[in-house]
């Protein structure tokens, strides 16, 4: 049995951990991965849950929308971890859209989720997100602007699923001379 309220305030804590050390503006892209077989405590893939994405998608979403960020939920594997964004956010990033509908088997319960909850969904192929939570090592980091940083998560799971969170920083570019803000 899965208790949805301290999921829910494990979620919106390192939300709210994450976004003051990203530092994001609005109109910033919030990466979303998150397996629900593995917050489930199986195997990435094998047991994907609707309701568990559902908790998890709304405290990130309303997060996201609080602080006016886009939210791109990732795909699994079987759609080359394409993301689920706003129509809005694929335009101002100029970002390609793909052809397909994630389901259970096929893209997962978050992003299933994500299809059906945002307003003009549309799936790309690559971001590169500003910062992103990773719920069950669903390997986000190719979503990701370069420099990845990691940032702390506040708890180390969520239910059996690994957590694991990260910001951007622009490249330091110009050798020992250079200086930097």
């Amino acid at each position: 049995m899965v208790d949805y309220k301290n999921l829910q305030e494990k979620i919106k804590e390192a939300v709210e951990t994450l976004l003051p050390a990203a530092s994001l503006k609005k109109g910033d892209i919030f990466v979303l991965g998150c397996s629900s077989s593995e917050v489930l405590g199986e195997k990435i893939g094998s047991a994907s849950n609707l309701e568990v994405a559902e908790h998890i998608f709304q405290i990130v979403y309303e997060e996201t929308q609080k602080n006016g960020l886009f939210i791109a939920v990732q795909c699994c594997e079987h759609l080359n971890r394409a993301l689920v964004v706003e129509e809005d956010c694929a335009s101002k990033y100029n970002l390609e859209v793909v052809n397909a509908i994630p389901h259970l088997q096929a893209g997962g319960a978050t992003a299933t989720t994500a299809m059906t909850r945002l307003k003009n969904p549309v799936l790309v192929e690559k971001i590169q997100g500003h910062a992103g939570l990773d719920i069950g090592d669903t390997f986000i980091g190719m979503h990701l602007k370069p420099v990845v940083v990691p940032v702390r998560p506040p708890h180390l799971s969520i239910g059996s699923a690994h957590l694991t969170m990260a910001r951007t920083r622009p490249k330091l570019i110009g050798g020992e001379r250079a200086k930097y803000a």
